[in-house]
């Protein structure tokens, strides 16, 4: 009977996951049919693009619990491995694709700071349903985080910043404002009200959803004349970038030779970036255009992380019926 129960907590658990993956780009994908549509409109509240981001990281800093840290001490060298991966595989592959498809500038730019990103949050729900391991990604999610302030400034000065002028200075202190003081607050808000943040967990991702369908919107909005000439080419740079991203990672983790459940997190870490914040710097900092690139993978890599973790299951689901086979036939 307990096995039963178990089941069917995890088919819920499951089901409930799924539908945040998938409904997460449906309602990015509404805010910026919004901002395209009613773009005047939208415009009136492009000076949100800070506090929503605020709000994503402080949903985030809510989540953790200093023992996500404790992996860094108990195993650092997947961790490391992934971070690196992260702050080096994305920002080449942006170069990369940047060459490959000769980019506009302003599109460059805006690639090169998506690939200068940390993790996305979403990426700890598609690791969970690619049956990867969770820990490693909520661990790798916030170490990239909280590295941001330093390195996505640093990196996006040094590989965006010829296409670009750039202030990483303000960059970066933005990203302390808009990151760091956020996660740091929402850790220490769970340590003070656990009980009453344990009941609030569900909602938090669909919050900060809704706050990245908002920032979609006002970039979209600022972005509606130049979008229709430039939307398919910026869709192939995310695809690619994202594809890349997935791939490398995943080699990155099995050429050092971490068990498949820590490959698939590496692959799923690298690939999925905080796309949000990105669209929201490049908003502040560059252009509407160069927001663009952020804004669509905001949508993409949701929809390609619920594929892939798809593929990750009938994967295991294959290897089981294999497995079954061979212990009948003996």
């Amino acid at each position: 009977m307990s096995n039963q129960v178990e089941l069917k907590k995890t088919q819920s658990e499951d089901r409930a996951a799924y539908i945040a993956a998938l409904g997460f780009p449906i309602l990015v994908i509404i805010g910026g049919i919004i901002g395209f549509s009613a773009s005047d409109a939208v415009l009136n509240i492009s000076s949100w693009v800070n506090p929503l981001l605020g709000i994503i990281m402080f949903s985030m800093g809510l989540t953790l619990k200093p023992v996500d840290f404790a992996l860094v001490a108990k195993r650092p060298l997947p961790v490391l491995i992934g971070v690196i991966a992260q702050f080096v595989i994305m920002p080449l592959v942006a170069l990369l694709v940047v060459w490959m498809l000769q980019l506009p500038a302003e599109i460059a730019a805006g690639v090169i700071l998506v690939g200068c990103a940390p993790g996305g949050t979403s990426s700890n729900v598609v690791s969970y349903l690619a049956r990867g391991d969770i820990a490693l990604s909520v661990t790798m999610t916030s170490i990239s985080t909280l590295l941001a302030p330093l390195l996505t400034p640093l990196l996006t000065l040094w590989l965006a910043g010829q296409y670009m002028p750039l202030n990483a200075a303000d960059m970066a202190m933005s990203i302390v404002q808009v990151v760091l003081i956020p996660v740091v607050g929402g850790l220490v808000v769970r340590l003070v009200l656990p009980k009453i943040i344990e009941q609030l967990l569900p909602v938090l991702p669909w919050i900060s959803v809704f706050a990245i369908s908002l920032i979609v919107a006002i970039v979209v909005a600022g972005s509606r004349d130049k979008i229709l000439e430039a939307g398919l080419l910026v869709l192939a740079a995310v695809i690619i970038h994202n594809i890349l991203g997935y791939t490398l990672g995943y080699l990155s983790a099995k050429v050092t030779g971490q068990p498949k459940a820590a490959r698939r997190t590496t692959a799923i870490e690298v690939g999925m970036q905080n796309s949000g914040l990105a669209a929201g710097l490049a908003a502040q900092y560059m252009s509407p255009m160069a927001a663009l690139p952020g804004a669509i993978f905001s949508v993409w890599h949701n929809l390609s992380g619920a594929l892939l973790a798809a593929l990750c299951r009938a994967s295991d689901k294959r290897a089981a019926q294999k497995e079954a086979t061979g212990s009948d036939a003996q």
